[in-house]
């Protein structure tokens, strides 16, 4: 038998019991459950990753809904569980959802939500920041300082890359990588408009013939592919091998894009090339030896965490699983989500997003 879990109650006496499996940022997303008669059960459990039995527990045995995260594994199990609970909707608290088999939601009759739309810029924001944070050695620098070890200026002190003239990658040139690439060359646009001015050439992009002439060429590259069979370990030892001795590589995708054991062993024998990592492949892991890598910068997952996208991703979600319950149909384009997140007016009604939606046969609004 499942231990019990600790839990927050909104609204005990609600129609509609819908469980989160974590707290989340903001309150609006329980309000709009909570005007739609739900009761909001939210795991209060100290523990950062939920095992499937303690999902199972939350799930008892009623239950017409699950707001779940990336963290967690949801598989035939799980969604077996919620199907005998009378639940039709799960929804993760993120874009990706390579933790969830949609296959076996499918067989279950349980719609998946996610929430793209919403993550765009924050996360192209943070690969820019550690673009910027790597190219001037700045985590070195700022360890430096705290450890009282600045004495005086010194000509040879932490001497970075200068972006100026470089060449920027982008690998998976989608949502994120789109507004990554804006951003950089919003960035760099004033040296353009400098070197114009003083007849030499202005910033320039264009597309590569392959991702091997983007690791050849650049100087900085950001990784923003999806993950799946033909992207996993897409950057190895083979392809580190390519890139220029002092390039910066950023990844603020997915961990297993990377092969991480080759980056380390190339960090060791290349200490002028630098990461900046934002996931990891056995995360919340790291392998072994890249923590000891003054070489890389390591943040834990944070590419969402500007407080509006982190709550929007909360409302988001709980109308995903709100819609299916209500029997809203889905939202004709998932990318274009101000409607939902206008503080100021009643929500559409419609699931924002559901990755199943053609698979279990759920109408598109005409909204």
């Amino acid at each position: 038998m499942a231990k019990p879990v600790s839990i927050e109650v909104w609204n005990p006496n609600g129609k509609y019991r819908v469980v989160s499996t974590k707290p989340m940022p903001g309150t609006r997303w329980i309000n709009l459950l909570i005007d739609q008669d739900c009761r909001v059960e939210i795991c209060t459990q100290k523990k950062t990753i939920l095992s499937v039995e303690d999902i199972i527990a939350l799930i008892g045995d009623k239950c017409d809904g699950v707001i779940g995260q990336l963290t967690e594994d949801w598989g035939e199990t799980l969604f077996a569980a919620l199907s005998r609970a009378g639940g039709k909707a799960f929804s993760n608290m993120a874009v990706g959802y390579n933790n969830v088999d949609v296959n076996a939601a499918n067989k279950y009759g349980v719609a998946v939500g996610n929430t793209p739309g919403v993550l765009t810029e924050t996360t192209a924001e943070l690969a820019a920041s550690l673009s910027l944070a790597a190219a001037r050695r700045i985590v070195e620098a700022d360890e430096f300082m705290r450890a009282g070890l600045y004495d005086g200026w010194l000509p040879h002190l932490f001497v970075g890359n200068l972006l100026k003239g470089q060449t920027v990658g982008v690998i998976g040139a989608g949502r994120i990588g789109s507004a990554y690439a804006r951003m950089m060359v919003i960035f760099l646009l004033p040296y353009g408009q400098f070197l114009k001015a003083n007849g030499e050439q202005p910033v320039t992009w264009k597309r590569a013939s392959s991702m091997d002439e983007v690791l050849r060429e650049a100087d900085l590259i950001s990784l923003h592919p999806v993950l799946d069979k033909t992207t996993y370990h897409l950057v190895n030892k083979e392809r580190l091998a390519m890139m220029k001795k002092e390039a910066i590589l950023i990844n603020c995708s997915r961990g297993p894009v990377i092969d991480e054991v080759a980056l380390v062993e190339h960090l060791k024998h290349n200490p002028m090339f630098r990461v900046g990592l934002d996931v990891f492949e056995d995360e919340p892991y790291m392998k072994p030896g890249l923590a000891e890598m003054k070489n890389a910068i390591v943040v834990p997952h944070i590419a969402s965490g500007s407080k509006w996208t982190r709550e929007g991703m909360a409302t988001l979600a709980a109308l995903n699983v709100l819609g299916k319950i209500k029997g809203y149909p889905i939202w004709g384009d998932s990318n274009r989500v101000e409607p939902f997140l206008n503080e100021n007016a009643p929500p559409p009604a419609a699931s924002p997003s559901i990755v199943n939606a053609k698979a279990l046969g759920l109408p598109v609004s005409k909204l």
